[in-house]
């Protein structure tokens, strides 16, 4: 029989999914202390403390469990309650927020980005600590700004004066159905909007034609001259202070699986037929940006405008040794280099973080290592991964080990319609916490 995870942690699982934490848009800030609150609570009926902390943004929840012994290592468990919008919500099956179990999955916003992986680590610490039985101090830090690139979070870790002995974020995933991960790098991350406008309002074409510029015809110059080329790489001043994987490194990715069967299954297509073969190292240790929205004009009915408006939103992901603060910079020169001189150009920074590395050789990684074999019953699979997560950075730079972990699968379809989480992955998380924490009471 397939591992399934206790009927508590599922019944949690389903009642803090059922709270519509959007941060990305359309959200309603209520639902977004709601979801923090629901957590301080957790901690607090397990004889922790906990508090939800007001920032200029969405709130952290900060708490703490208390292991019977004083001289206890501390953990320190990091995660993210805010979601993604679940727009467009008419391609679900099911209601975003109403969480459904379906053939071993469950259903609903979240489920797996970030409450379903993270709640493992919270889930069982509550319930050591209400038997007594916990190994460590286990802090508790969850934010609610992750999926639009806040900083608060940031400025939390950077000011926090008690630290912790390593920090454990299931924020990722594993290699397969049957093989854990430890992720060892991740890139940062710069987010861009562009806002152009070229008059006071639509004029008509047929008047104006070739005599006035158009709004989407400057955006789209702007944009090709930062966009990859065929090769799906970007021009040399984008990859400015990229650091290159070891020797190494690079041998031992050679014996992963073939990321060409990860992309056909997620329904994408490869650019190029080099694609899969560079993947490992296009995704993990190099830049890459991608325009992820854009609008201007009507492409819904037949107008014969030219469009005033224009704009765009852009990610950047940083490779290791580049700076957010350059990258942003230099694409900004770019992108108003490629301007029309007439046209009105607005760039607004939306976030930006730093990439983060780990050495697998710390003894905090060793212990996470062999815990993690114990709980799945499989070596874990030493990765990169090509997405961000800020507060990574921020906890290398206290000197803090950091522990990137999970069980999401790419089947979960994250950030997507119909986002899920498997039972299984949810059990998996469970065990795997309960290993970790007894194996860091070493440290």
């Amino acid at each position: 029989m397939p591992l399934e995870p206790t009927d508590r942690l599922l019944s949690e699982l389903v009642d803090w999914l059922r709270i519509p934490s959007i941060s990305s848009g359309g959200g309603d800030p209520a639902d977004l202390e709601r979801a923090a609150g629901w957590a301080c609570e957790r901690i607090e009926a397990a004889g922790g403390s906990a508090q939800v902390v007001a920032t200029a943004g969405n709130p952290l929840a900060v708490g703490e469990l208390r292991s019977r012994r004083e001289d206890a290592p501390t953990v320190l468990i990091y995660g993210h309650y805010d979601v993604q919008s679940p727009d467009p919500v008419a391609a679900w099956t099911s209601p975003p927020f109403d969480p459904q179990v379906r053939d071993g999955r469950l259903y609903a916003r979240g489920a797996s980005d970030d409450k379903g992986n993270f709640l493992p680590l919270l889930h069982v610490a509550c319930e050591l600590a209400r038997s007594g039985e916990l190994p460590v101090h286990v802090r508790v830090l969850l934010e609610g700004e992750e999926e639009i690139g806040g900083h608060h979070v940031l400025d939390w870790i950077a000011a926090d004066e008690r630290g912790a002995d390593v920090a454990v974020v299931f924020d990722s995933g594993m290699l397969d159905d049957e093989t854990p991960a430890i992720t060892l790098g991740v890139r940062g991350i710069v987010q861009l909007g562009v806002d152009v406008r070229t008059a006071r309002r639509d004029l008509h074409s047929g008047s104006y034609g070739g005599a006035v510029p158009n709004a989407i015809h400057v955006l789209a110059q702007m944009l090709a001259a930062v966009l990859p080329g065929p090769d799906g790489l970007l021009r040399a001043e984008l990859r400015e202070g990229i650091e290159p994987p070891s020797e190494a490194e690079q041998q031992a990715w050679k014996a992963l699986p073939d990321p060409g069967v990860e992309i056909a299954s997620v329904g994408g297509r490869l650019i190029d037929e080099d694609a899969a073969r560079n993947y490992f190292r296009h995704n993990w240790a190099d830049a890459s940006l991608d325009v992820n929205g854009l609008a201007g004009g009507d492409a819904d009915q037949v107008r014969t405008i030219i469009p005033a408006t224009a704009s765009a939103k852009l990610s950047m992901r940083l490779a290791a040794g580049q700076r957010p603060e350059r990258a942003a910079q230099v694409l900004e020169r770019l992108l108003r280099e490629a301007a029309h001189p007439a046209a009105e150009v607005e760039i607004t920074l939306h976030g930006s973080g730093e990439p983060a590395a780990f050495d697998p050789t710390s003894p905090a990684l060793q212990i996470a290592a062999s815990s993690l074999e114990r709980a799945v019953g499989r070596a874990p699979a030493l990765i990169r991964v090509g997405g961000s997560i800020a507060a990574l950075a921020a906890f290398g730079a206290r000197g803090i080990p950091c522990l990137l972990s999970g069980f999401a699968l790419p089947t979960d379809d994250i950030h997507a319609p119909d986002e899920s989480f498997q039972l299984t992955s949810l059990a998996l998380g469970e065990k795997a916490a309960r290993e970790l924490y007894v194996g860091f009471a070493k440290l």
